[in-house]
């Protein structure tokens, strides 16, 4: 399971100046801001300039296509467009999107301080492909982790350390330990075009279904084609 939120693109204005740095060719940019400005959503007034504020025209549109198929050395402005939104994905998928160390930032929701601040539950985890005998055996896994959770959110250490029970750390880590990595997690992710480029072309075939719909959701990205590299024909 994956869902992607909140998608926001950022950084098309200054990408396409900078594009035209090299060869001086400012004149040449036929690109219009849509929206002087804007309600801010944290209140006051601020530039947001997104796709839906910047109309990109024809010549440089053109240009942004061919620097792209010229290689990563030339199309340095896709660098410079950033990408914010919110992944939910099981912790099996963030170990293989954890590669994509460069050009990405990502502040997660963190097990390591609030696995117990909601009780367990079957939604919470990847579970689409499991058969009768695999999704019983986490039925009992989410039970474990919640008498688990129950111990340590009731924890009286008259009632346990004393009497040469657990700890409530080691309580803590039954919870740390037990966990699948089907569990689901949410991050906010900051990446940009150059970085998704790579991520296309390396995982649209994946034989997981949450980098096949990853790919699905950067394929109606704007102006997607200068990071899957397809035409009108294709």
């Amino acid at each position: 399971m994956l869902t992607i939120d909140k998608t926001e693109t950022y950084g098309w204005e200054a990408a396409i100046r900078g594009m035209r740095n090299p060869m001086n060719s400012w004149d040449k940019s036929d690109s219009k801001r849509i929206c002087e400005s804007c309600e801010d959503p944290w209140g006051g007034t601020g530039y947001i300039l997104d796709t839906n504020m910047v109309d990109i025209g024809p010549n440089d549109l053109d240009l942004m296509k061919r620097l792209r198929n010229a290689g990563t050395d030339h199309r340095k402005y896709m660098r410079m467009i950033t990408v914010y939104c919110d992944i939910t994905a099981p912790l099996y998928w963030w170990k293989e999107f954890d590669t994509y160390k460069v050009g990405t930032v990502a502040n997660s929701c963190s097990t390591m301080h609030k696995i117990q601040a909601k009780e367990f539950a079957l939604g919470d985890f990847s579970c689409e492909h499991l058969d009768i005998r695999t999704k019983a055996l986490l039925d009992e896994t989410i039970k474990a982790l919640n008498d688990y959770r129950k111990l340590y959110i009731e924890y009286n250490p008259d009632n346990f350390e004393i009497k040469g029970c657990p700890s409530k750390k080691d309580i803590w880590w039954q919870m740390i330990q037990l966990l699948p990595s089907s569990y689901n997690q949410t991050r906010n992710v900051m990446m940009n075009y150059e970085v998704l480029t790579n991520i296309y072309k390396s995982r649209k075939d994946h034989k997981l279904d949450e980098w096949r719909n990853f790919c699905k959701w950067i394929e109606e990205l704007p102006y997607s084609e200068l990071i899957t590299g397809k035409t009108e024909e294709d």
